[in-house]
């Protein structure tokens, strides 16, 4: 039917389009206020200190060739985007697009970071904190979060040190070191014989560390140095039995405290507990999503790129950390192919981790070379082909009469550095019983079931080729999923033959083994809609009445995620008879 090649040379540009996402979004509490003025001031540096960056910028200012990956591949969804929920979604992902160039323009960058700056002058309190939401009380956390931002772009240069800024770091590192030396004092306050050589590190005083370590500049009491140095002797006794994200701290502060043992023994162990692969990168499995700040898997593995980049040559070569760092960036990358970056704070770190660390990714302005079969692809020839700035995203398709044996075979050859990555679709029509089960990171297995009713209580028996049903009969589908990475926007359509009745025939949200759906029952498939999936099994059963006679294809189970529809998946058909 149709064969339908995408490619995509340089993904990195996928970080710069994240931004604007930063600088407007909705809510205006100070940890989001503070996003806005740090976006800004990481998107003027980044133009700064480019000039081909600049020439991008104004290309897509002038051009809608930032339509929203879930636009771009229209036609290869199983559900046409009206149908979903997620159509504003879409629609307004290619809005965010068409702002960016606009959001890009130095100027109103530079207008806009002193708005921001205003807002967190006048939202900070007397003692030096900001509160989460104006009005609130001091939040340590948040002025801790919104200082070690100003931390990194500090490191950037970004900040003049006679600025406003420089003031309001001054007067919130007064509030920070106070209630450091407090939290330290509650140790002995309700227990004089306490013993300070067990653990007491707390991800709060580890989290002050490591904002502290990015200003050697600004004094600290005596008192502070002292407490300092028993949390650094702390850390040495203890690292180990800490978590990712704690562990990137603590490497870092270690390192910049000048003790490279302990830095070294930290990444060392970082290393040898990490996975790295082709497709993935280099990553960690225990890098798992929770509740708390400190273990969220964006802004840890933002973190440890962080780590390495800073500290990683005490442990090995400049060739292979850099590699590392490359690999842990391509794990960013893929996150953001199949989810959004969840969160104004997940989307600052990964920016930060992705563009300003490790190799230059952005200038890299080789495309990759494509031979479909024994013929080059050059898509500046090729007819209502646009090729994207900065990504260099394209998309071509052959018809059915173009479609040879040879095209199965796709070549890709990247001279320059960095990622790229690609699919090709191949899109058939098939008789649905003949359809085999699709191999890839989403698996499906449908069974059906004939529930019968004895003396023992409800009985099922499944259903094969040689089960004969009658009219009137109560089937039971169980449909078993597996995902072997989280995903979000995942569409599932379990289509079932003509002879047979759903019974719950309401379109409702359903919970169910702590996942979330919307469940949507329509004439001839079942839809069930996940927001987010994380990676695991999971089992659906629903019922079906059998109305009609005769021998019928009862349908597969496709699944698809919506904003990377290369990750799709389909179960075996089935055939069913009814007498």
């Amino acid at each position: 039917h149709k064969l339908t090649l995408e490619m995509t040379s340089n993904p990195a540009w996928y970080a710069v389009q994240a931004l604007p996402y930063l600088m407007e979004y909705p809510y205006e509490c100070n940890e989001q206020t503070f996003s806005r003025y740090y976006a800004n001031a990481l998107a003027s540096h980044i133009a700064n200190s480019n000039p081909r960056i600049q020439d991008v910028f104004n290309q897509w200012k002038n051009s809608d060739a930032l339509l929203s990956n879930l636009e771009k591949n229209q036609e290869l969804k199983s559900l046409l985007i009206q149908e979903t929920p997620w159509l504003r979604d879409a629609q307004s992902e290619t809005e965010q697009k068409k702002r960016i160039g606009l959001l890009f323009d130095l100027n109103k960058m530079t207008s806009e970071r002193t708005t921001a700056i205003g807002k967190l002058k006048r939202s900070q309190l007397l003692n030096g904190a900001w509160p989460w939401f104006n009005g609130g009380r001091p939040n340590r956390f948040i002025t801790q979060h919104i200082l070690t931002g100003f931390g990194h772009l500090k490191q950037l240069n970004a900040i003049q040190s006679s600025s406003e800024e420089s003031q309001m770091i001054q007067k919130a590192m007064g509030y920070l070191d106070a209630e450091f030396v407090e939290e330290y004092k509650t140790l002995k306050k309700y227990n004089k014989d306490v013993d300070l050589t067990k653990d007491h590190l707390s991800y709060t005083q580890l989290h002050y560390l490591y904002m502290r370590s990015f200003f050697p500049d600004i004094k600290k009491s005596k008192e502070v140095e002292d407490i300092t140095a028993y949390y650094l002797s702390q850390i040495k006794s203890y690292w180990l039995s800490r978590n990712l994200y704690a562990k990137g701290m603590m490497a870092l502060i270690t390192g910049r405290a000048h003790d490279k043992v302990t830095s070294g023994k930290i990444l060392k162990s970082l290393k040898e507990n990490s996975i790295t692969n082709d497709e993935l990168g280099m990553y960690w499995k225990d890098n798992t999503t929770s509740w708390y700040w400190y273990q969220a898997p964006i802004e840890t593995q933002a973190l440890l790129i962080e780590a390495f980049s800073e500290t990683g040559l005490g442990i090995q070569s400049e060739a292979k950390n850099l590699l590392d760092i490359d690999n842990m960036k391509l794990w960013l990358l893929k996150n953001k192919q199949t989810n959004q970056w969840k969160t104004t704070k997940a989307t600052t770190e990964a920016v930060y981790a992705l563009l300003l660390q490790g190799s230059d990714w952005l200038s890299i302005t080789d495309a990759v070379e494509v031979m479909v079969g024994n013929k080059k692809i050059e898509p500046s020839k090729l007819d209502n082909v646009a090729i994207e700035a900065g990504t260099g995203y394209y998309k071509t398709s052959w018809s059915t009469n173009e479609i040879t044996q040879d095209k199965a075979t796709v070549t890709l050859t990247k001279t320059g550095d960095g990622v790229a990555w690609g699919s090709l679709y191949w899109q058939y029509f098939e008789d649905l019983d003949k359809i085999t089960s699709a191999e890839t990171p989403l698996k499906l297995k449908k069974k059906l079931f004939l529930k019968i009713n004895t003396d023992k209580g409800e009985q099922l028996s499944e259903i094969t080729e040689n089960t004969s049903l009658k009219v009137g009969d109560l089937v039971k589908i169980r449909i078993e999923l597996r995902s072997d990475r989280d995903m979000e926007f995942v569409h599932m359509k379990d289509m079932r033959a003509a002879g047979l009745e759903p019974i719950n025939v309401l379109s409702q949200y359903k919970w169910q083994d702590g996942l979330g759906y919307y469940e949507s029952t329509k004439d001839a498939a079942t839809h069930f809609f996940f927001d987010s999936l994380p990676k695991g099994v999971y089992v659906f059963e629903y019922d079906l009445r059998v109305n009609n006679a005769g021998n019928m294809s009862n349908g597969i189970t496709t699944i698809q995620c919506m904003y990377a529809p290369e990750f799709t998946s389909h179960s075996e058909g089935a055939r069913i008879k009814v007498e």
